[in-house]
């Protein structure tokens, strides 16, 4: 019979990383531990048998050297790589290749490094780092569902008619997340209505994303951070979810997009291979052209509807499925 163990989940800057993808996969394992009657303390000074370290602060590394001093498993999770590092804040490409070398530094503490895609574990592979694990940052499937009641609260939240076609948008304000083409997509499309969840402090973001942000069309609504019911909300009314993102290790959004079962278009880019099929669970588009090409045909329904097999995406990737994923790694750790 495995004997119980009790888990260190340490996010460094747990405030500041609450609004991120990061945050909301931090809860996920949070609710996973739960869920499986799996005792879990985010204080370091706590005891515990694992640490799964969430973040590549200089406190986590320190966290993670303390842990194997100690003799306790460390499991490292490679939610950052250099490749989403960049085009993200100010300064953030120019510091990239130390950031590098600090990841490295920090991912080879873990006695296993987990990470969401074979893609992100394809990356960390090329970075000469072993022993990697993938396991989906994961959704709630249960609560990302269609609800139409939902739908027609946001559309009166936001002022939205019935016959108002809805884009939406999630992501901080960077670069990397392909705002600044959502922006431009706004402008080429006056007759749909477009919203883009997330933010940033305005201070940490480049000047061609301010200046992007201050001359989008009156089409456009950027409401901020909101909570995760308005999210599904949103979702549940959009005639398409948009996800032209650059660079990811994964990607929540979309997951929980295809939970819902909305329509969605995201960018052609590696780390949706293989799990992402154009044409079977979403449609695809390489560059802006492709997206304005392929937006107005989804929106009138010229394009056949994948929410089906989108929700197959979503039910592999279940927060339950996930934390048994997740529980059989950390007893293989102890054992």
């Amino acid at each position: 019979m495995d004997r119980p163990f009790k888990v260190l989940l340490y996010t460094e800057f747990e405030n500041i990383n609450k609004i991120s993808g990061l945050g909301k996969a931090v809860r996920h394992q949070a609710q996973a531990l739960r869920e499986n009657n799996i005792p879990y303390t985010r204080n370091p000074r706590d005891d515990y048998d694992i640490a799964h370290i969430n973040v590549w602060g200089p406190v986590s590394y320190f966290v993670a050297k303390s842990a194997r001093r100690k003799g306790k498993k460390v499991v490292y999770h490679a939610h950052s790589t250099e490749e989403d590092f960049r085009d993200s804040f100010i300064l953030t490409n120019q510091i990239a290749p130390l950031v590098k070398k600090w990841l490295i530094k920090c991912y080879k503490t873990g006695d296993i490094i987990l990470t969401p895609t074979p893609y992100s574990k394809h990356l960390l592979e090329n970075y000469g780092l072993k022993n990697i694990h993938v396991i989906s940052n994961g959704v709630d499937t249960k609560f990302f569902t269609y609800n139409p009641e939902g739908a027609q609260s946001f559309r009166a939240q936001y002022g939205y008619k019935k016959t108002d076609k809805i884009i939406v948008g999630i992501g901080l304000y960077i670069k990397r997340k392909g705002i600044l083409d959502f922006i431009e997509l706004a402008k080429r499309f006056p007759e749909y209505q477009f919203i883009w969840f997330g933010t940033a402090p305005r201070a940490t973001i480049p000047l061609e994303i301010n200046r992007a942000l201050a001359t989008a069309p009156k089409n456009l609504k950027f409401p901020g951070h909101v909570p995760a019911e308005t999210i599904r909300d949103a979702l549940s009314a959009c005639d398409c979810y948009i996800f032209p993102t650059l660079e990811e290790t994964e990607g929540i959004p979309i997951i929980e997009a295809c939970s819902i079962g909305c329509p969605t278009l995201i960018r052609d880019i590696p780390v949706f291979d293989p799990w992402m099929i154009d044409g079977i669970n979403t449609h695809k588009a390489k560059n802006l052209d492709e997206f304005i090409a392929k937006l107005p045909q989804i929106v009138k329904k010229q394009l056949p509807d994948l929410s089906r097999e989108a929700r197959k995406v979503a039910e592999a990737r279940d927060i339950k499925k996930v934390g048994l994923e997740l529980i059989s790694l950390y007893r293989s750790l102890l054992k």
